[in-house]
């Protein structure tokens, strides 16, 4: 006798709650993490735990070890930067705005990974075979948060399915490991890998308009 597997319910308000908190409390951490490399330490991560007013227990349930927490302490750094870039990119939803948003956030990315290649090889070194503890976050966040950044503009004039799709496909298309492909297995150069990198978003784009009868 076959059994049915119940579907997973949606996630509620108070899953909600609860992500947003993790991800302010990993904010802290990093952000204090920053502050206290800037004042010429290098602090354990029980140092920066004390410092930003969380629980050591916590605080390596994020990061359990320093080299993990000050790599990614340092790429946090380039977060005003790349925000800033698209704070000054077009705001509206229209079809050039919005192919000129996503250049903007390609180049950014793309840029801000070139220039932290090392610490982000280093982060996928130590990340990659880690699977993601019970009630942490993974790690991209930061990459996440500029692509639905970029697409803030259009959200609300596609459907939920669509949006999702493309902020995945955008996803993929920005970030330290779209620019180890092109570079390490395509063999091109810094700026061919990212034209190259804008015109698979552009083109991502471009059919997410057509579908949407946007274009």
């Amino acid at each position: 006798m076959s059994t049915r597997r119940r579907p997973t319910p949606p996630p509620t308000g108070l899953d909600s709650g609860r992500t947003q908190q993790k991800q302010r409390t990993r904010r802290d951490l990093l952000t204090t993490a920053s502050r206290l490399v800037a004042e010429g330490q290098r602090p354990s991560v029980g140092d920066v735990a004390d410092a930003a007013g969380v629980s050591r227990r916590t605080a390596y349930r994020y990061f359990p070890t320093q080299t993990k927490m000050l790599v990614e302490a340092a790429l946090e750094g380039v977060r005003p930067e790349i925000e800033g870039a698209l704070a000054s990119a077009p705001s509206g939803p229209t079809r050039a705005e919005m192919q000129a948003r996503v250049d903007t956030l390609v180049r950014a990315v793309q840029e801000g990974a070139v220039a932290n290649e090392h610490r982000l090889r280093t982060m996928i070194h130590l990340t990659v075979l880690e699977k993601p503890q019970p009630g942490t976050l993974p790690r991209g966040g930061r990459r996440v948060d500029w692509v639905e950044l970029a697409l803030a503009p259009l959200k609300p004039r596609l459907a939920r399915s669509a949006h999702a799709r493309l902020a995945s496909a955008l996803s993929l298309i920005v970030g330290i490991e779209a620019l180890l492909v092109l570079r390490d297995i395509r063999g091109l150069t810094e700026s061919q890998a990212i034209q190259t990198s804008q015109w698979m978003a552009r083109a991502v784009l471009r059919e997410t308009l057509r579908e949407a009868g946007l274009d």
